[in-house]
């Protein structure tokens, strides 16, 4: 099995469930049985180690870092947009590179439907969007979708993603069903229980091309870049003129709803003793990117 759908087949029938269990753990609504800790944390330790050397290129010796565009979990959001501004301001004012088209991660200042893409990128070469759909109180999966055409393939990834959401409610009431009557089941219950609703309310979304959509990485002259920067749904313009290799960077936008410090959105039912966990923050995109473009290497919801 190939990396990239050995981690897609692990995030639907494995990870999803630990990560919704995990985050129970975390807060004391689950108290499960030791061995029964130990086993979902060897498994996610081996898992992660396994996804991590599958995920490496064997043939690739050509080095380098790996580069950050955008701004990591627990950084401010005002200082991101600023920095952006400054380096978009030094890209356009050298005279070495005002011809040369270059990378950049652009944001969005709300979530925008694929009809919107074409008017707010118009001008620029689109790679890939990311999407996400904001239930309140709830993180949902950060999905990328290649976007060479647009509307016409951000239309086509929202309906694989809805499938595969569909398939994803399908496994969790399944596992729902087979569960037994003892106590570690019923807690199981509730996970599985709450992954199927919120799996079914984004494959609902999906469907109807819903106002999922919060950033796009895009290639331009810096010139084009300045201009795009200016446009009304535009809230940031993150330049990376040192990238070269799409398979060499990790995107991380803000959320539109994020205006102090990037971190997840907070998880609200966590905090009621009757609902379940519904936190699965993951990266996983849609189809296979153009330019072999890496996710985020740790899962989250900014």
């Amino acid at each position: 099995m190939r990396a990239g759908k050995l981690w897609r087949w692990l995030d639907r029938q494995v990870l999803s469930v630990m990560a919704r269990g995990a985050a129970r753990l975390t807060r004391g609504k689950v108290r499960l049985r030791g061995w029964t800790v130990a086993a979902m944390l060897a498994v996610s330790t081996a898992l992660a180690a396994a996804l991590w050397a599958a995920d490496r290129p064997a043939t690739d010796h050509s080095g380098g870092d790996v580069l950050r565009v955008g701004v990591a979990q627990g950084e401010s959001i005002p200082d991101y947009l600023r920095a952006s501004r400054e380096r978009l301001a030094e890209l356009v004012a050298a005279p070495d590179r005002k011809a040369s088209e270059t990378y950049a991660l652009v944001a969005f200042s709300a979530y925008l439907a694929p009809d919107r893409l074409a008017s707010t990128l118009d001008g620029v070469s689109v790679v890939e969007v990311f999407s996400r759909v904001p239930m309140p109180g709830t993180q949902t999966e950060i999905v990328r979708i290649p976007a060479l055409r647009l509307p016409d393939d951000v239309v086509a990834g929202m309906g694989e993603v809805a499938e595969r959401k569909e398939a994803e409610a399908r496994d969790y009431r399944e596992r729902h069903a087979a569960l037994g009557t003892g106590a570690e089941e019923r807690e199981l219950r509730h996970v599985y229980d709450s992954g199927a609703r919120v799996a079914a309310a984004e494959a609902e979304a999906y469907r109807s091309r819903c106002s999922c959509l919060y950033a796009a990485v895009v290639r331009a002259t810096p010139a084009r870049l300045d201009e795009l920067a200016g446009r009304e749904d535009v809230r940031a313009v993150d330049p990376a003129p040192e990238l070269r290799r799409l398979d060499r960077a990790v995107f991380l936008p803000p959320l539109p709803e994020q205006r102090d410090v990037a971190r997840p959105p907070d998880d609200t039912d966590l905090g009621a003793a009757s609902a379940p966990s519904r936190a699965r923050p993951s990266t996983s995109a849609a189809a296979p990117t153009p330019g072999s473009s890496i996710a985020d290497p740790v899962s989250h919801a900014q």
